[in-house]
């Protein structure tokens, strides 16, 4: 009776089986990585075996090589004088620290789940088939278009490198088909395919390569830091001795110059695409990205503190506000170290869009939501070499043809929407956590055995009384009931105020609370967040729908903050890896600050990421959703997997 009561019908969870199976596919989840359960194992037959060879070095190249790109040579002049003036450096840090708290939800995830897919892969462990594949089709959109941006952003700095627009050889330089107007850009298709030359080589040679330039580009913002600072304290900071003070813009301008440069702080969740190649996931991971991000957001703010201090942020150039700076002050020749600055940092940022696409689509491959070919692993290098040669092909085929300038706007949709997603999966996780485990259908006499011999033992004279669950007619209908040791069943009533005595303090009735409290909170965060971007509303509803907004918010936060977190927390995932602080406040304010960004990014960009996403849920219907790993899974409580497995092992010959 226990066993029965508590499993629910054990093995007859078959996803695609019963009435509402069309809609139950969205939210299936799969199971989260632990000692049983092995990347390779998850995706049919072939080697899916990632080479481990990464180390906190490693990670760092590849954070700090992937964030800091030569929009930070340019974001330096357009926010100072659009925004935040002399207070550039605190927009940094205000950016900086946004940032962080999606760092902090990404170490506990990736440390926890150490498998290839980022955040793909946490939404399909915590949040769902279907946000999942969302997730993983946008971060597809993210990567390509955002290499083949950064590949035709190269091309125009390596020909002020040598001399001037056309200074680079007839091959290589952008050339005009006739009668069609379209531009090419030869240069930028050769060096996304050099890149992924590169990258099928091998994780650890692809890094440290990224390593050596990202090396370059650190040495070039470390000049402008050290020889803009000698200028500075030569010359009395002319761009601090304004009348109009150090917030010219007050601090909405600071905040709005924040939401601008927080987008230069995306890339360092590639180092989570990574975490199958880490040797050591729950340690490694969470240094390798809080090492980045501090990194990135020192060099950052170091460089606009002097920069601003250099010219009146006014007179800046947008255009080139660093090499116009030290021109301001007779050293023309530093453009030529900041230009190498610029071609080494774009580098580098392609190395860190190409390196997590593969991994995303093997991750998808392996779930069964794209073909397995996307899946395979070449034995010698250890690495998704058909999937890396496919985002090569089609990031230069978009940097050969296409001006993709105006679809950039459309990056910052699949890293924002990551983000949230992210933190969610870490709410999900600390207060609800999955209470069931997908199996594959060759575990089903294990689960028949682990059953009948759980059957069986809870017989009348065997039960646990103190841990027995059973189910009482209440007024409220059939509602479990945990009976104690003074408690029997020859006291309905007395059983029946020991049921709503304990309502509230059942592990059943907590998660739902949880779970309500979570969804409540991101209602009221996109109601309050909407309210406070639409400008144009009519004002006593704009603030009434804020007023809402944020009344929900409040009580989601004040609820989850009453509750207790799951005890299942513990065992979920690997342990021993970061433990995100500050839980719930944290993630929500990480939900908070995406989801402002996102509704704040324009019609335009959302019509074009919406055509996007279209395509991928009309994929999602008529391929992955038919062909997916949980197809047929059983689901069993997660609380009996270590028995089903040990159950499994014996009876191996």
């Amino acid at each position: 009776m226990g066993f029965l009561s508590d499993t629910q019908n054990y093995g007859g969870g078959v996803g695609g089986k019963c009435a509402v199976g069309a809609l139950r596919t969205l939210v299936r989840r799969k199971q989260v990585d632990s000692a049983h359960t092995k990347p390779s194992s998850s995706g049919g037959s072939g080697h899916h075996q990632l080479a481990k060879a990464l180390t906190i070095p490693h990670l760092i190249a590849i954070g700090v090589g992937s964030t800091i790109g030569a929009g930070v040579y340019i974001l330096v002049g357009t926010v100072a004088r659009e925004h935040s003036g002399p207070a550039l450096t605190f927009s940094f840090l205000i950016a900086g620290i946004a940032a962080a708290l999606s760092a902090f939800c990404y170490a506990e995830l990736a440390s926890r789940c150490p498998s290839a897919g980022s955040a793909y892969h946490y939404s399909y462990i915590c949040v769902g088939e279907g946000v999942a594949w969302l997730i993983g089709w946008a971060l597809i959109l993210e990567y390509t278009i955002g290499g083949s941006a950064v590949a035709r952003g190269i091309s125009p700095n390596l020909a002020m490198l040598f001399g001037g627009p056309s200074s680079l050889p007839s091959f290589l330089a952008r050339q005009t088909i006739p009668g069609l107007g379209v531009v090419v850009d030869p240069c930028a298709a050769i060096l996304v395919f050099a890149v992924t030359g590169l990258l099928c080589f091998g994780i650890k040679e692809s890094t440290f390569v990224q390593g050596i330039v990202t090396l370059a580009n650190i040495c070039a913002m470390i000049f402008v830091i050290v020889a803009g600072g000698y200028l500075g304290f030569k010359t009395g900071w002319p761009g601090y001795e304004l009348s109009a003070g150090y917030f010219p813009f007050g601090a909405d301008g600071m905040l709005a110059g924040a939401s601008t440069v927080f987008f230069a702080y995306i890339g360092f969740d590639s180092v989570a695409s990574t975490a199958e190649e880490v040797k050591n996931p729950q340690r490694d991971l969470p240094m390798g990205i809080g090492f980045a991000l501090t990194i990135c957001c020192t060099l950052y703010m170091l460089v606009s503190a002097v920069i601003v201090g250099l010219v009146p942020y006014y007179a800046m150039d947008p255009d080139t506000p660093i090499s116009s700076a030290f021109a301001s002050h007779g050293i023309k020749w530093a453009a030529y170290i900041i230009t190498v600055g610029a071609c080494t940092a774009l580098c580098s940022t392609l190395m860190g869009s190409l390196l997590p696409q593969p991994r995303i689509l093997m991750a998808m491959a392996r779930d069964g939501l794209l073909p397995s070919f996307f899946s395979d692993v070449n034995k010698r290098t250890q690495v998704p070499i058909k999937s890396t040669l496919v985002t090569g092909l089609l990031a230069a085929s978009l940097a050969f043809f296409m001006d993709v300038e105006q679809l950039s706007g459309m990056v910052s949709v699949g890293t924002l929407l990551a983000f949230t997603m992210v933190a969610i999966s870490v709410l999900i996780l600390r207060y609800v956590p999955p209470d069931e485990v997908p199996l594959p259908p060759s575990f089903q006499e294990a689960i028949d055995s682990v059953s009948a011999r759980r059957s069986m033992s809870n017989s009348p004279d065997d039960v646990d009384i103190e841990n027995t669950k059973v189910y009482a007619i209440t007024s409220d209908g059939r509602a479990p009931v945990l009976v104690s040791k003074e408690t029997t069943i020859e006291y309905p009533l007395l059983e029946k105020a020991a049921g709503q005595l304990n309502f509230l303090t059942s592990v059943g009735n907590r998660r739902k609370i949880a779970g309500w409290s979570i969804a409540v909170t991101c209602i009221g965060v996109f109601i309050l967040t909407s309210a406070a971007s639409s400008l144009s509303l009519y004002s006593p509803l704009r603030y009434t729908l804020a007023g809402v907004g944020g009344v929900l918010l409040l009580s989601g936060l004040v609820s989850l903050t009453w509750i207790d977190q799951d005890d299942a927390r513990h065992s979920f995932g690997h342990s021993g890896g970061f433990i995100c602080p500050f839980v719930p406040l944290l993630p929500i304010c990480c939900v908070l600050i995406n989801i402002y960004l996102l509704i704040n990014l324009g019609g335009a960009t959302w019509t074009r990421v919406s055509i996007w996403l279209a395509i991928g849920a009309i994929v999602y219907i008529f391929y992955g959703r038919r062909h997916s790993s949980l197809q047929d899974a059983v689901y069993v409580p997660a609380a009996h997997v270590d028995e089903i497995y040990e159950s499994s092992s014996n009876s191996l010959p």
